[in-house]
């Protein structure tokens, strides 16, 4: 890594130790945040979760990466020397791409979960390989990966798996094949992260009183097919309950900004009439 200048986001984690030796053996130029743990402030406005800090920080250094793990250091998010975020689809689309390349994709296929950006689906769709979904969280990603002998596999959120390598994901682990990727090319991350341009994407959470099936709900059955229609198979609608909280997550992508935050409301709003909380 001898000549990459890379800002590396610890979050006060897991990894604030072991990650920055692994880079500085590797000969990066490193400047280090996030690397002070108290025991309290582990994810406080730093790492994968705050990523204006790392850009912030790019951007004031004229680093060529900036690398943000989360606590626990299973998660990565990327800014490119620009300050631009790099998430974690572009980071599945940008490794698929090479595992294609050179024949190292198990299975011909990437697992990914229900919040991917349909803009990666369509990437992998149309280089001829099989594209799966699972519910959101990295354990399921892995059960899938686990059934189909598949080996890549990941989150939006920066879960990268690859099961060549580790058992689950590893912040650390997947930007060193993302740096590996850029030394080989020889291309910046700004240019490798052009692979796919994701689809705007609009989330609403809806606090809730009780969870029912959404099937029941009045009025949403009715709201979904007029609203899929309305994409025309050129965006998704996903709706589903927190597993840990009171909460409803309406997810609507699609090419056109405004119509997504119209289908958005219209649904969030059925939510909210009959199960919302305080109705």
């Amino acid at each position: 890594l001898e000549g990459i200048k890379i800002v590396l986001d610890c979050a006060n984690g897991a990894a604030y130790k072991v990650s920055p030796i692994i880079l500085g053996e590797l000969g990066a130029d490193l400047v280090t945040i996030g690397v002070n743990p108290n025991g309290r402030n582990i994810n406080t406005e730093c790492g994968s979760l705050n990523p204006e800090l790392l850009r912030n920080k790019v951007l004031e250094t004229g680093a060529d990466i900036g690398i943000a793990l989360d606590g626990d250091a299973d998660r990565v998010i990327f800014s490119d020397e620009r300050g631009e975020i790099v998430d974690g689809d572009k980071i599945i689309a940008i490794c698929a791409d090479e595992m294609m390349r050179t024949q190292k994709l198990r299975g011909n296929t990437v697992v990914t979960t229900l919040m991917s950006n349909m803009a990666l689906e369509n990437f992998i769709l149309g280089k001829g390989a099989d594209f799966v979904r699972t519910e959101v969280g990295d354990r399921y990603v892995v059960e899938a990966m686990r059934q189909r002998k598949c080996n890549l596999g990941g989150e939006q959120s920066g879960h990268i798996i690859f099961l060549d390598h580790t058992t689950t994901g590893d912040g650390t682990l997947a930007a060193l094949q993302v740096l590996a990727i850029m030394k080989r090319e020889g291309r910046k991350l700004s240019e490798l992260s052009k692979i796919i341009d994701l689809y705007p994407q609009l989330l609403l959470n809806v606090k809730i009183r009780k969870k029912k099936e959404l099937g029941k709900i009045k009025g949403l059955p009715e709201l979904l097919d007029r609203n899929q229609s309305r994409l025309n198979g050129r965006g998704r609608i996903n709706i589903r309950y927190s597993g840990t909280e009171p909460i409803s997550r309406v997810m609507v992508e699609g090419e056109d900004v405004a119509l997504i935050k119209e289908i958005a409301d219209e649904l969030a709003d059925a939510i909210k009439r009959d199960i919302g909380a305080g109705v």
